[in-house]
């Protein structure tokens, strides 16, 4: 097989036998409890220079608790998979956490430009449906996926890529690397305590996110009991044998929303990207809601208060779908 051009971005590469035998051997697939605090949660599964995934965007269906609580425990060296990042990436940077992004999408900001320009972080380029597609073909078992979507950009350069010649057709083909996350973080509307979890509304790769990776973190607004699973299995988004944690966070996307349950708190967010142009702001903002407090839900209480959490919910909308 031919290879007529790769991209220059890092890729961290896992054989796909090398991660089956992982699974063998680590994976739990008894019905146990697996419930837990974040912080008990992140001190278990989430080490210095991991790599980090996790489903959606900070705006909706965000696992923002879990990323608060990562950074509170000071992780370093992280890389992570910034399929449709935004909050959660400058946080990171911010706090010192990340040493690589794999780039969907991603706002820009000083922050990022910042860290970036100065070598403190290093990027590839990748889109949101590529990245994605790492995640697939990490979760098929296979080392690569082939797709069209790179060629004829500036992307495949700066991506971690190869083009080859189709061995079928005789013309060029990207080959996008699958990639194994040691941790996927996911916020799910439901799930039991064994770890099935059910998504409603829209989203981006849930289940390919957490069928790729080594550990998977759940976080919900709502645990349920195991018989509703049992009595409508087509609802679960996230079987359990893929799940080794759940915590149980109502309001963990905030500020971003969950479909049909809270709305995103938008003057939050405006309040956040006036503090993002001013590193002073921007460390307050860090001490004010994730130094300065315990968990998450001490941050609810005292930074943002019942009433405003009881307006966002008040606004969401239950759509036909959801539920």
């Amino acid at each position: 097989m031919s290879v007529l051009f790769s991209g220059q971005g890092k890729i961290r590469f896992t054989d796909p036998d090398d991660m089956r035998a992982w699974v063998r051997d680590h994976k739990q697939r008894d019905f146990v409890d697996k419930t837990m605090t974040a912080q008990e949660a992140v001190t278990r599964f989430v080490h210095d220079g991991d790599y980090l995934s996790f489903d959606f965007s900070s705006f909706t269906r965000g696992p923002l608790v879990l990323v608060r609580e990562i950074i509170r425990q000071r992780r370093r060296n992280l890389w992570y998979a910034a399929k449709f990042t935004l909050i959660e990436t400058t946080l990171f940077i911010a706090a010192g956490c990340l040493e690589h992004i794999d780039v969907g999408f991603m706002g820009l900001g000083r922050t990022l430009n910042g860290a970036v320009e100065r070598g403190e972080v290093s990027v590839t380029e990748w889109t949101n449906g590529t990245l994605t597609l790492r995640h697939q073909a990490a979760a098929m078992g296979v080392p690569f996926l082939p797709t069209r979507a790179l060629l004829g950009s500036d992307t495949l350069k700066y991506s971690g890529a190869k083009v080859i010649e189709d061995p079928f057709g005789g013309r060029p083909i990207a080959l996008v690397p699958a990639v194994y996350p040691d941790v996927a973080l996911i916020h799910v509307h439901q799930a039991d305590v064994y770890g099935n979890a059910r998504c409603f509304g829209p989203g981006v790769s849930p289940l390919e996110t957490a069928a790729s990776a080594k550990h998977v973190i759940i976080a919900t607004d709502e645990i349920i009991e195991h018989e509703d699973i049992r009595h409508e299995p087509g609802k679960t988004t996230i079987p359990y044998y893929l799940v080794d944690a759940v915590v149980f966070a109502p309001f963990g996307c905030y500020p971003g929303g969950l479909p049909g349950v809270y709305e995103l708190d938008i003057d939050h967010f405006g309040d956040f990207l006036s503090a993002e142009a001013d590193p002073a702001q921007l460390a307050a903002y860090l001490d004010t809601y994730i130094y300065s407090v315990r968990s998450d839900t001490e941050m609810l209480e005292k930074r943002v208060g019942l009433e405003r959490l009881n307006e966002l919910k008040r606004r969401a909308t239950i759509k036909e779908g959801y539920r």
